[in-house]
This record gives structure tokens, sequence and C-alpha cells, in this order.
């Protein structure tokens, strides 16, 4: 696993947060010290070569970018995993089913810095999750397995990251919990919690995670740092989330 893109502090967290443009981008940075993901959403474009020519443009000041779907929407994972080979901007999000094509894509063209997480959803009784977040899976019946097999099929195809959305801020703090731990046990290096995540909660959240034995924890935190009058998205906010997370290690 090469993280050579990724700053954690002390070796642990990265918070992954959106920004509406690239000086945006470069405060939210600084703010953080370079423990930051920042998301670029593929959605926001109509063609892979203009996402592909707006991820070049924050490469050369921003250390590490996500490429990100857009809300989970699976339909993005086709134009989101094809930005990233074509940038290996050190972060993609993928579905369950299409991660494994992801990675294979990426190693393919060469890329050996980008991590690729796998979307997973939360069932409200821990130990249990859904798998078929794919754009035609999500549309039928729930395909529910047990956290620790779930886990163990990303670690057959080489995956290292799961995403656990949407977790609703606290709503489903047990059934993270439960993955956290599962992926310790697996051996999955790096959670993403993902959902509802804000000021107030993210403590909880990133606790919960590292307490399970973790290695890595990216939280992801997106309206609820986000100014809705400007888009920006907020330092001052994001410097409380960052005192928050620092208050963990005293």
């Amino acid at each position: 696993m090469n993280l050579k893109k990724f700053s954690f502090y002390k070796n642990k967290v990265a918070v992954n947060l959106l920004a509406r443009d690239l000086e945006n981008a470069k405060e939210v940075q600084e703010v953080l010290d370079g423990h930051v993901v920042i998301g670029i959403l593929s959605k926001n474009f109509k063609t892979v070569e203009e996402g592909v020519g707006y991820v070049k443009t924050y490469q050369k000041d921003i250390n590490t970018i996500s490429i990100g779907l857009g809300d989970g929407d699976p339909n993005q994972w086709k134009m989101a995993a094809e930005i990233a080979a074509e940038t290996d901007p050190g972060h993609v999000n993928q579905v369950f089913p299409t991660a494994a094509f992801t990675l294979g894509l990426l190693e393919g063209k060469g890329c050996k810095s980008t991590v690729v997480n796998a979307l997973i959803r939360p069932t409200g009784e821990p130990g249990k999750v859904i798998i078929s977040t794919g754009s035609s899976s999500s549309q039928m019946e729930e395909a529910v397995v047990s956290s620790k097999v779930a886990l163990g099929m990303l670690k057959d195809a080489g995956l290292m990251s799961v995403k656990f959305f949407n977790i609703g801020g606290l709503k489903y703090i047990d059934d993270l919990k439960n993955i956290a731990k599962t992926a310790v046990q697996v051996g999955i290096p790096i959670i993403e919690p993902t959902g509802g995540i804000s000021l107030v909660n993210i403590k909880s959240i990133v606790k919960v995670c590292l307490d399970a034995g973790i290695e890595i924890v990216i939280p992801h935190v997106y309206s609820s740092a986000i100014d809705e009058k400007t888009g920006l998205t907020n330092p001052i906010i994001v410097k409380k989330i960052y005192d928050e997370i620092q208050s963990l290690f005293k």
C-alpha cells in the first residue's frame, strides 16, 4: 500500500473535505497542516477529459486529491475510475462491485499512489452490511452479508480501504464500531466513515475507529463544513474539527 501522497495526523487521521475552488482547497490544506484529502466530484463534469483537466490544475498545490462519485452515486463509478486512472490523484471512491475493477485499471495505467475504497452500507444490525451498492445492484433486493465476509472479499481483491456510508452521524455508531473491529481482524487498514459527520460528532466517530485498533481513519466531512452562502469550505469550522481530532491524542 503506497501512501506517499498522504499526510496523516499522528500517522492515523486525515480528513476528506470538499473545496469550492483551488484557493479554498489550499486554505483548507494549510489549516489542517496537510492532513487532508481534497474531494473533487466526478459528477460535476460532463466528460472524463474535463475532469482530468480540472484535477491537474489542483495537483501542483494539493498533495492528495480524492476523486468522488457525488453523494455515493453508483452511476458515476466509471467516470471516477477513468479520471483517477489518468491523474493518479492519491484516492478514489468506488462502490463495492466496481472497486476491484478500478484497482486493476489503475495498476494497468501505472498508477501506484492511489488508494481505492469500496462503499458498503450499514444495516442497523452490527455485523451485517449491504454490499449491493452498484448502479444495477442498488436497484435490486439488498445483498446483506456478514461484515467479515464483505471485508474478506475486499481483502481478496487487494483493496485496502472500506468506505462506510451513510452512517447518519451517530445513528449507526454500533455498526461502525463493528466494521472497524472487523477490518482489523481481516487486515483492512483504512476505514472511511461518511455521512452526517460534523463538528459535534467527529470526535466520537474517529474515536470508535481508533479504539477498535484500525490503522488509519479518513472521515469524510462535507456539508457541515461548507458555508451555505458562499459555497466555501469554512476554515474556521475546519480548524475546530482539527482541534477535535488533535484532542484524541492528548
